[in-house]
C-alpha cells in the first residue's frame, strides 16, 4: 500500500514535543520539510533536530526557537558555524563510520526527513545523492516523512526505501543544490603534481570536494586502472570515469564499481549516477570501516587540514576552538591506506591559508581538536614538496615539515622548534 500524498505541513504534524528528528543531508536536504517542520514551531517543545551537513535556511537553529529546537551536529556546515553557541546548538564529534551505529543504537531518531528519487514499478525509491547515514535513519526511526523528487537520481546501492516503510509522501519538482568547481591556483596545481608522482596507477583514490582533491584528480590523467572507493566525490572526478583512467579494474572490494557514501557537485555528476550500475552508493558504516578500505590495494587517501604542527598532529575540524566542519572520515581512510597493501595516506594543504597565515606551526592553536594522530600521519603535502613522516623521530620529522613550510615562514618554525626543545 502506498503511503498517502500530503502537504509538507500536513506530514511534519507527526513531530511531537520530545521527539529526535534526522535531517538528510548535503545535496539531498529535503528544504521543504525543514520549512515545515520551523512552522511547527509553536506547538513544539525540545525536539532534538540531528544531521551531518546540511544545505538551506535551517531556521530551527535560530535563537527565536531556542524552546521548539536544539540541533546536534554531526558534521558542521556552513549553515551552522555561527551559530554554534555549544549548548543549544552543539557539535557531537564522531567517525563518519560511527555514526550509521549511533543512529541505529543510541541516538535513535524518532522521525527521519529524507528526499527521495521517485518509485520503480516495483515500489522502491532511493535516497540518491546521500545513502551516507539516512539509510540508518530510515531503518531506525518510527516515523518516516519524505519529499519525492523527479530531479533526485535513482542512485544503485544501499539507499532503497520502498515506499511501504515511508509514512508520508511529499512531492516536489526541484533542482538539487549544484556546487561548482572551484578555480585552481598554482599552490594548488603544484600539489597536484607533487601527489600525483607518488600516486600508483591501479591505486584506489579516497578524495573529497574542493581545489587541492581536483587538482591531484586532474594532475592524474595520464595513470590507469584507477579505482575509487571513497566516502565522497565530485565533479573533479568525472574526467577520470568517462576517460576510462578510473575503470575499478584492480579493487578486491566491489571491483568495477565506483564505491561512495554520497556525492555533491554539479548536476552533471547526478546525471552520472542516476540508474548506473557502475556507481553504488552505500552505507558509510561500511564505506568508512578500516577493515573494508584496508581490503583494497595500494588504497591512496588524500585529506586535507586546517593546520599541522611540527610533530605531525593534524587539525582539520576546528580554527582553535571554532569548529568549522566534523571529524568526518579522514582517520577511517587515512588508517584504511595505512593498512592497504602499498597504501599511501596523503594530507595535502597549501602552505598558508587565503588570509596569509602558516598552516605548518610550531604548536596547534589553543582548543584545536587533533583529529588524525602524529602517529597516523604519513605522507603530508604542499605546494613546495612532499615530506614523508614514517619511521621518523620528532626531530626528523620537524625538519621535514619545515622544509615543505612557505619559505618564509621556514626561519622562525626553525627557532620556534628550538626554543620549545629547550623548554
Amino acid at each position: 500500500m502506498n503511503p498517502p500524498q500530503e502537504s509538507a505541513f500536513e506530514a511534519l504534524s507527526r513531530v511531537r514535543s520530545g521527539d529526535r528528528v534526522f535531517v538528510h543531508g548535503a545535496a539531498a536536504t529535503p528544504h521543504s520539510l525543514v520549512a515545515a517542520l520551523v512552522a511547527h514551531a509553536d506547538r513544539l517543545r525540545d525536539v532534538e533536530v540531528i544531521h551531518i551537513h546540511t544545505e538551506g535556511p535551517a531556521a530551527y537553529a535560530d535563537p527565536e526557537h531556542a524552546a521548539s529546537f536544539r540541533v546536534a551536529n554531526l558534521f558542521v556546515g556552513a549553515n551552522m558555524r555561527r551559530r554554534l553557541d555549544g549548548d543549544r546548538v552543539d557539535y557531537l564529534p564522531l567517525f563518519l563510520s560511527e555514526i550509521p551505529a549511533l543512529l541505529r543504537r543510541q541516538r535513535v531518531p524518532d522521525v527521519a526527513l529524507i528526499q527521495v528519487s521517485p518509485p520503480d514499478d516495483h515500489g522502491y525509491c532511493t535516497l540518491g545523492t546521500s545513502v551516507d547515514v539516512a539509510a540508518a535513519a530510515v531503518e531506525a526511526a518510527r516515523v518516516v516523512i519524505a519529499e519525492v523528487n523527479p530531479q533526485m537520481p535513482r542512485a544503485h546501492g544501499d539507499g532503497f526505501v520502498h515506499t511501504s516503510e515511508i509514512d508520508a509522501l511529499v512531492p516536489i519538482d526541484r533542482a538539487l543544490p549544484e556546487f561548482p568547481s572551484p578555480d585552481l591556483g598554482e599552490a594548488e596545481l603544484a600539489i597536484g603534481r607533487h601527489a600525483a608522482s607518488i600516486i600508483e596507477s591501479g591505486a584506489t583514490l579516497q578524495m573529497g570536494i574542493g581545489a587541492i582533491p581536483d587538482a591531484v584528480l586532474r594532475a592524474l590523467a595520464g595513470h590507469t586502472h584507477l579505482g575509487v572507493h571513497t566516502e565522497m566525490w565530485s565533479d573533479g572526478l568525472l574526467p577520470l570515469l568517462e576517460s576510462g583512467a578510473v575503470d575499478n579494474s584492480r579493487k578486491e572490494v566491489h571491483p568495477g564499481k565506483t564505491v561512495s557514501a554520497f556525492v555533491m557537485g554539479s548536476r552533471a555528476v547526478y546525471d552520472f549516477i542516476d540508474d548506473n550500475p557502475s556507481c553504488v552508493m552505500l552505507d558509510a558504516g561500511y564505506v568508512n570501516r578500516v577493515d573494508v578500505i584496508a581490503r583494497n590495494p595500494k588504497v591512496t587517501a588524500i585529506n586535507s587540514a586546517v593546520e599541522i604542527d611540527l610533530t605531525g598532529q593534524v587539525c582539520a575540524d576546528s580554527i582553535g576552538h571554532r569548529v568549522i566542519s566534523g571529524v568526518g572520515g579522514q582517520m577511517d581512510f587515512i588508517r584504511g591506506a595505512m593498512l592497504s597493501e602499498r597504501g599511501k595516506p596523503i594530507l595535502a594543504l597549501t602552505s598558508r591559508s587565503k588570509r596569509g597565515q602558516p598552516r605548518i606551526v610550531p604548536t596547534l592553536r589553543p582548543g584545536a581538536g587533533v583529529v588524525t594522530t602524529r602517529a597516523h600521519v604519513r605522507f603530508v603535502i604542499t605546494e613546495h614538496g612532499v615530506a614523508d613522516l614514517y619511521g621518523r623521530t620528532l626531530n626528523e620529522r620537524a625538519q621535514a615539515l619545515i622544509g615543505i613550510a612557505h619559505p618564509d615562514d621556514r626561519e622562525e618554525l626553525s627557532r620556534g622548534w628550538r626554543e620549545d626543545q629547550l623548554s
